[in-house]
């Protein structure tokens, strides 16, 4: 059975291998041995805390076939609040003659942390071979249940920052314009200097004035906003869910971050807490995520549940012990 759980120190070779896999432009696990034991500290910490509001808590999981771990998913508690977290703004500058009647509106790109505080939804990776039978829905909507059940650990306001379009080679024809006229280094150093915490070259060679979009290169003004061709699947699942795209790109590759109340999430709003019953639940039944709602002990899994008066809803043996609860105790479910 398919579980997520909270990642553990010996999972360490297994995330390093998920690292070295993500390939370029996946910010979030650096290839960095001290970055990813500490993230590893950090979580671990986290759901080990007792949280009454957002602060810098990382909840980083991972899914487990077997005993093999397969995948990764993560939760920022509240983004910025270590370290600064920048976007650019879309926004527009109109400029106006009425004597010679003429009207132009400019895209420009504003250099700006307002996302800062929010909770961002992160570090989703699944193995190539893992990627079928809705597996990948599982691993990301999985993170919703844990924001239902523990509202007090998360922001009013969700993110998710989505991978903008580079290379097989990791170029990004958005950073390959700021290289030539700001940085003078490459995107994936850049990405990885800022995968491992070091981002105060971003405020010191970032342009200071708003960037109008028209004097970026052709390429460049292509790929403003859009998503790599790996990561299409995931922004979709997330409009779904109700996430909105509100004219913020990533200052390196120019891939959109889209937003959500968290509560105005469907998945949450969706999410039941129930009381489970050892139950011989045939295969045909319905399919759900569901959680165990224990954050010092957190675990989910998906699979068949049969709904029964009441709160009650029955769950196999096998499902029981996936989730290491006992008939009677509270879960939280999720139809897949």
């Amino acid at each position: 059975m398919l579980v997520i759980r909270p990642i553990h120190t010996n999972d360490y070779p297994a995330l390093m291998a998920i690292a070295k896999a993500s390939g370029h432009g996946f910010t979030s696990l650096p290839i960095d041995e001290k970055l990813l034991r500490n993230k590893i500290t950090t979580s671990m910490r986290s759901f080990a805390s007792t949280v009454t509001e957002p602060g810098g808590e990382s909840y980083l999981m991972v899914l487990e076939d077997n005993g093999q771990v397969v995948g990764t998913c993560a939760i920022a508690a509240a983004v910025g609040h270590d370290d600064a977290f920048y976007h650019y703004r879309l926004g527009k500058d109109v400029h106006v003659s009425d004597k010679l009647q003429i009207r132009r509106e400019v895209e420009t790109l504003t250099l700006c942390n307002d996302y800062t505080g929010a909770s961002e939804l992160c570090t989703l990776f699944l193995m190539p071979e893992y990627r079928r039978d809705n597996i990948g829905r599982f691993l990301s909507r999985s993170r919703f249940l844990m924001m239902a059940a523990f509202p007090e650990r998360f922001s009013d306001t969700v993110i998710a920052e989505m991978r903008g379009v580079s290379d097989d080679n990791g170029d990004s024809p958005f950073w390959q314009w700021l290289q030539t006229h700001f940085f003078g280094i490459d995107f994936p150093t850049a990405d990885y200097l800022t995968g491992i915490g070091e981002k105060s070259f971003v405020a010191e060679l970032m342009p200071r004035h708003p960037v109008y979009v028209n004097l970026l290169s052709e390429a460049a003004q292509g790929v403003v906003g859009k998503v790599h061709t790996n990561t299409a699947p995931a922004l979709s699942l997330l409009r779904a869910e109700g996430f909105t795209f509100r004219n913020y790109v990533d200052i390196f590759d120019a891939g959109p971050t889209v937003e959500c109340q968290r509560q105005q999430i469907r998945a949450v709003q969706l999410s039941e807490p129930r009381h489970c019953q050892l139950h011989a639940v045939v295969d045909s039944a319905a399919q759900y995520i569901i959680s165990n709602g224990r954050p010092d002990n957190y675990r989910v899994v998906r699979a068949p549940v049969e709904l029964l008066d009441g709160d009650q809803v029955g769950v196999s043996a096998d499902t029981l012990a996936a989730l290491q609860l006992q008939s009677g105790d509270p879960l939280w479910i999720l139809s897949l």
